[in-house]
């Protein structure tokens, strides 16, 4: 796992062997909000899209109630090269973000709302991480608090609320994602959700089944940013994060991926990933 793992639908960083501005591509992460944000060469498809929102909100929201039984909202829809990928968020439990492509063809401007599609496993993978979330919803709101007392004793912070969506980073808050490295392991969990996704949380932790999980392939990215512009990212931020989540005893078990990063982010990918950025991979805990 390298450093990318910033954004599930980003195309790569424009940064890479580039001469540029700063200004030109970074924001502060407070004032992010993922307006500008983009995938290559999907100008055209962006416009035509958003054009047509209302037909791809009504097409999205169909695909996700008949493939997966579960209710979304639609947030921001952005032109890639055959198409459009449409950002939700679901309504209810287990809450996650994800997306789904909808196919345009650019030279007659038709959009296929009969043929909208998921990555595979993309959107499966995404449920299992909500589920976790759900049977784990005191401990990661632990968690959450152990890193906003981190974020006030070394002025931190995290995404703006707004951009939480723009990545579809399954199961996430401004601080933190969720993903499953291992699907096969939850395919009769997967069954249950489609069959009845209204389950009880405690339901969901008896069909988890958490004693066997393989918690090196539950990987719990946490990403932070400093919170003053100007300032390199701050290695004893880092050290007391990776201190406090080897002594806690009352977040998640999961795989521990942590990243801390200046205070500006990519306006079109809604990367912070940078030379000067830190990072510990691989915290394991079980």
């Amino acid at each position: 796992m390298g450093c990318n793992w910033i954004s599930e639908v980003s195309q790569g960083n424009p940064n890479d062997n580039k001469e540029f501005n700063t200004e030109d591509y970074y924001v502060p992460v407070q004032e992010y909000t993922g307006e500008q944000y983009s995938l290559p060469n999907g100008i055209k498809t962006n416009r035509i899209a958003n054009e047509n929102r209302e037909e791809i909100v009504k097409a999205i929201k169909s695909f996700f109630k008949e493939e997966y039984k579960t209710e979304v909202k639609v947030h921001n829809i952005v032109g890639n090269v055959d198409g459009a990928t449409v950002m939700v968020e679901s309504i209810g439990e287990p809450h996650f973000y994800t997306y789904a492509v909808i196919p345009i063809n650019k030279k007659i401007e038709e959009i296929y709302s009969d043929k909208v599609f998921s990555q595979q496993g993309q959107v499966e993978s995404v449920i299992i991480a909500g589920l976790y979330g759900l049977i784990k919803k005191e401990e990661f709101q632990n968690l959450t608090n152990l890193i906003e007392d981190l974020n006030e004793k070394y002025n931190l912070t995290g995404l703006n609320e707004e951009a939480i969506p723009i990545g579809a980073n399954r199961f996430s808050n401004q601080y933190y994602f969720v993903s499953i490295g291992d699907l096969n392991s939850f395919n009769h969990v997967l069954k249950e959700y489609i069959e009845d996704p209204n389950r009880s949380q405690e339901e969901w932790l008896e069909l988890m089944n958490v004693q066997n999980i393989d918690f090196k392939k539950m990987i719990i990215a946490i990403k932070l940013y400093m919170a003053s512009s100007n300032v390199d990212p701050n290695k004893k931020a880092l050290d007391e994060l990776i201190q406090a989540i080897e002594s806690s005893n009352n977040i998640p078990n999961g795989n521990y991926q942590l990243i801390l990063n200046d205070n500006l982010i990519h306006k079109e990918d809604a990367n912070g990933y940078k030379e000067n950025s830190l990072e510990k991979i691989d915290l394991l805990k079980k």
